[in-house]
């Protein structure tokens, strides 16, 4: 070999590959390894604040302690029925607004008169709090479980309907003077442009339902107390146990969370549905 040779490292194509692979995952992992990792370093700080004394423990607990309620609560057979009934609760009125509050919705943005006619109630139920007309749905319905699915129903369903009501009203007008003048039939314009351009305020309005959903599912066992999660953290709030009502708020949250993801799968698919959208964001 010559004296002004120059070596040339040989590196091996499955470490190159390897490399290459963890930016790749990181790229299309981004948002959930943020997400994950700002969420651990709360809970850190958390337990960190509370063995300092930063943090007070009696008013406010800390993440071990409440695993070590949930240890023991899971346990118990009484635990498993107040969440099974607390999630049937949520899920029968939530579906009820959604099957109820997108046609509704829909109907109402894409046919003027009717909008004429269901704008104004629209607005006054929005604007009215839910939640004060519980004595008068347990009036009605007792303090059975179909008042609980009555007020979830009632919580998410305004949350629903506005929005989609209003994205069928936003839609493009250009569109759709091209697609008549295309000679598009009003189903093939309804299902092709106004549909699609709707989905992204359908999915607001379910997010924003979610919320109200549980939030109407919290303030129904606060008030009936037989059984649910929420009847747990009313006990746990009677007896100055944090760890316990904590615990309770954390299975609402992660209820929350769950359901926010599986509407953002629906979404991500549906998005594939609209036209001309971009799968890249510019930027960093």
């Amino acid at each position: 070999m010559s004296a002004g040779a120059t070596l040339v490292p040989i590196s091996n194509p499955a470490t190159r590959r390897r490399r290459s692979r963890m930016p790749r995952w990181y790229r299309r992992n981004e948002a959930l390894v943020l997400g994950v990792s700002g969420f651990m370093v709360f809970l850190l700080a958390w337990e960190l604040g509370a063995r300092t004394g930063a943090v007070e423990e009696f008013f406010f607990s800390k993440p071990t302690s409440i695993i070590t309620t949930y240890a023991k609560e899971v346990q118990v057979p009484r635990f498993w029925d107040d969440v099974a009934t607390s999630m049937s609760e949520l899920a029968v009125g939530f579906v009820g607004a959604i099957g109820l509050g997108v046609p509704l919705g829909i109907a109402i943005g894409w046919y003027r008169r009717l909008g004429y006619m269901f704008d104004p109630w629209l607005n006054f139920f929005n604007a009215l709090p839910r939640i004060a007309l519980l004595p008068l749905i347990v009036l009605w319905l007792g303090l059975g479980v179909e008042a609980k699915y009555f007020l979830v129903f009632l919580a998410a369903f305004f949350s629903i309907v506005v929005p989609t009501s209003q994205g069928v009203k936003t839609v493009d007008r250009t569109m759709l003077d091209v697609g008549r003048s295309l000679g598009a039939s009003q189903r093939r314009i309804f299902t092709t442009i106004v549909l699609p351009s709707t989905v992204p305020f359908m999915i607001a309005g379910v997010r924003l339902g979610i919320g109200r959903g549980l939030a109407g599912v919290v303030v129904a066992e606060f008030y009936a107390q037989t059984k649910g999660v929420g009847v747990i953290i009313v006990k746990a709030g009677q007896s100055l146990d944090s760890s316990r009502l904590l615990m309770g708020v954390l299975i609402f949250t992660m209820s929350a969370i769950v359901m926010a993801f599986l509407v953002g799968l629906v979404e991500g698919r549906v998005e594939r549905w609209r036209p001309g959208l971009d799968s890249e964001e510019g930027g960093a």
